[in-house]
């Protein structure tokens, strides 16, 4: 019995203690608003510190990212042997195209040779942009490859945590889960 009285006793302690807590923090709220303090502005409310330096489209790491994640998509979600072997006629679209305060991104285009898929057999040639991780060879494509547009973007702060700038790509014909649709327009500024 004594057991009883003071496990209700400890349950309406905890109850009228939680009351007065919601009802303190409905007047706490309730007050006048005010301005962000001297420490909020400085500390807490900087914003992002871009720098705006984003690497420019022919820069062999981003076309290798591409090369490399667009093997990886086409053989694991679309069984697909399809791959980049090389690019050509890569140049910019836009840099920053929204003004300066937001994340800074350089839109490029450029062709790439798709082998792999069903193609035509013809003998082409890369203009000597990027073939294979080499800025400036000149290497024979498959026979088999096809060109295809590529839009990508290269994002400031756009890797993996926010580290280092982090690349988002479209390869038409192969966006098959539409996500830059209708026909990769999605993946330009």
């Amino acid at each position: 019995m004594v057991k009883d009285r003071s496990r209700k006793v400890g349950v309406v302690a905890r109850r009228a203690i939680g009351l007065l807590a919601g009802a303190a923090l409905c007047v706490a709220s309730a007050g006048a608003g005010q301005a962000a303090s001297f420490l909020e502005k400085n500390f807490w409310l900087s914003g992002p510190n871009y720098s705006g330096q984003v690497p420019a489209c022919d820069t062999p790491e981003a076309l290798s990212r591409i090369q490399k994640h667009f093997a990886e998509t086409q053989s694991t979600y679309w069984d697909s042997k399809a791959t980049i072997d090389g690019f050509e006629k890569i140049h910019e679209v836009a840099f920053r195209p929204w003004g300066p305060e937001y994340q800074p991104r350089r839109y490029c285009a450029a062709e790439a040779f798709v082998s792999g898929a069903p193609a035509t057999a013809q003998h082409v040639y890369a203009g000597g942009q990027y073939v294979g991780g080499k800025v400036g060879a000149v290497k024979a494509v498959p026979a088999g490859a096809t060109r295809h547009t590529v839009y990508y973007s290269i994002i400031e702060d756009g890797g993996f945590i926010g580290f280092s700038w982090g690349v988002e790509w479209c390869v038409q014909g192969f966006d098959r889960s539409w996500t830059y649709a209708p026909n990769c327009r999605m993946a330009l500024p």
